[in-house]
């Protein structure tokens, strides 16, 4: 049995040119990094932006990880967070809601129950909706600890805060988040 190959190896392998190793480490954090990114910025092309940007300035050495400092997981996710305030920084971007139902939303193939399925995927779009309305200090907090399992001694290090400030951005996150969320369930349910 072998034992697996530690990201530090990897990137030590990659650094000095062995592709497969590079390869290994974008599909072992590539995943995790994309859905970070779309659900802090909303969109699936500034968050395949962003991966590609992450994976590229570590790649360059333009990103200097040390393995002394935590894990690689970590550095990547914080990497992706700094490009996203940045991007949002040069575009001032505003976020704008479409309440309107223009009709080309494709329905889930599921002859079973489809009206169960609708509205799961309602429900999950209203997250996302509720999620983006939130300031992004606490969209990183909730996203990083409910979504990827994060400590909260993680989460510090990948905002550059201390565990204090990521206890209250979670609590005043989550709080934000089911206000909005139980206005949409009134709304919802009214109808």
């Amino acid at each position: 049995m072998t034992t697996p190959t530690t990201d530090t190896d990897l990137l030590r392998q990659t650094r000095s040119g062995v592709a497969d190793a590079f390869a290994a480490l974008y599909r072992r954090h590539q995943g995790p990094l994309y859905r970070f990114a779309l659900l802090r910025c909303g969109s699936a092309d500034t968050a395949a932006d962003v991966v590609q940007e992450t994976f590229m300035g570590l790649l360059t050495d333009r990103f200097r990880f040390d393995p002394l400092r935590g894990q690689l997981q970590h550095f990547l996710f914080g990497v992706a967070r700094n490009l996203i305030l940045k991007n949002e920084t040069a575009h001032q971007r505003h976020v704008v809601l479409d309440g309107g139902d223009d009709g080309d939303d494709e329905l889930p193939d599921d002859a079973a129950c489809p009206l169960a399925r609708l509205l799961d995927n309602e429900t999950a779009e209203e997250v996302r909706r509720a999620l983006a309305l939130l300031a992004p200090h606490y969209r990183d907090a909730v996203i990083l600890y409910e979504m990827h399992d994060l400590s909260y001694a993680e989460i510090a290090d990948i905002c550059q805060v201390d565990i204090g400030t990521v206890r209250s951005r979670l609590s005043r996150g989550r709080a934000a988040l089911a206000k909005r969320l139980a206005g949409w369930r009134a709304t919802a349910g009214a109808a």
